[in-house]
């Protein structure tokens, strides 16, 4: 009985201390103190590894419907943009060239319109899971940012527009990559900030919603580069040891890295923003009604 009365006491040193403790690193460092609370409310992994299956799981049948509907001069633009954004070569290559190569008919016949229109609407859980995010980025209340469906399709559209042009914009149109890394930077720059006014129902500012525009651009251009010259060996590697399956554990783990650099970006912009020194100059409102949405669902 002692021996528990001993524990609870230290157990309660224990969380004062701690308690005071971040009262102390808030003081002197709000915005890590700030950020860290923000990272932990966010759930990083959790959310990013969420998102990153939907993407997975999403990508998948579109490559599919694509390969059955789209013109064959888009499928090509496809081939070439996914080719160029992960430097694909050798096996990895054919695999992405033999998805496109089945006949369109019997792949029509296989998916049907209706079907064709399943893939696309269920492609919509992308967009919530990424609209939880900015949310919880925010801390904007479920109440405060009604989204209309509408806005979910017209990210996915969007965003498979992006895709099918990456070949083009990662040469520059022509101009070479020199010219198309600024190119892209600026391209995810846009998204990023328009896919957080979007899904956030117009809850904040435009003005608010740069810093995280411009973290997440920066570090998903950055994880771009750097997929060119890793993703290659690592497809091939993984599809000559382990087949197919080792290929889905290479393109998984890697829509998680980049998740995380997502979400991370957006609740630093998200803080950053809230900060003294930024919020009078971008118009940041003091908070968002209401309590944060948490929401899993």
């Amino acid at each position: 009985m002692l021996r528990a009365s001993w524990w609870r006491d230290r157990t309660q040193r224990l969380t004062a201390w701690l308690h005071a403790l971040h009262a102390r690193l808030e003081t002197r460092f709000p915005v890590i103190t700030g950020l860290v609370d923000r990272l932990v409310s966010v759930n990083v992994f959790d959310s990013a590894t969420r998102i990153a299956a939907q993407c997975f799981l999403t990508a998948v049948p579109l490559l599919f419907v694509l390969g059955a509907y789209a013109p064959e001069a888009v499928q090509d633009q496809v081939i070439t943009s996914v080719t160029t954004v992960f430097g694909l070569t050798g096996q990895s290559k054919a695999q992405l060239e033999q998805a496109f190569q089945p006949p369109n008919d019997d792949l029509r016949q296989a998916t049907g319109l209706v079907g064709a229109l399943m893939v696309l609407l269920s492609a919509t859980a992308v967009s919530r899971a990424v609209q939880r995010l900015c949310k919880r980025a925010w801390q904007v209340p479920r109440t405060a940012a009604k989204v209309a469906p509408w806005r979910w399709l017209a990210w996915i559209i969007l965003w498979l527009g992006a895709l099918v042009l990456q070949g083009l914009l990662h040469n520059g149109f022509g101009w070479g990559a020199e010219f198309g890394t600024p190119v892209i930077l600026v391209i995810q720059l846009a998204m990023w900030w328009w896919t957080q006014h979007l899904l956030l129902g117009g809850a904040i500012r435009w003005s608010p919603l740069l810093p995280g525009a411009v973290i997440t651009a920066i570090a998903v251009s950055a994880l771009s580069v750097t997929a060119h010259f890793y993703m290659p060996r690592a497809l091939n590697r993984a599809l000559a040891n382990y087949g197919s399956t080792g290929s889905v554990f290479v393109l998984l783990s890697w829509l998680i890295v980049v998740c995380v650099a997502v979400t991370v970006g957006l609740s630093m912009g998200a803080v950053l923003s809230q900060e003294p020194f930024l919020m009078r100059r971008l118009g940041t409102p003091t908070s968002p009604p209401g309590d944060a949405d948490h929401d899993e669902s």
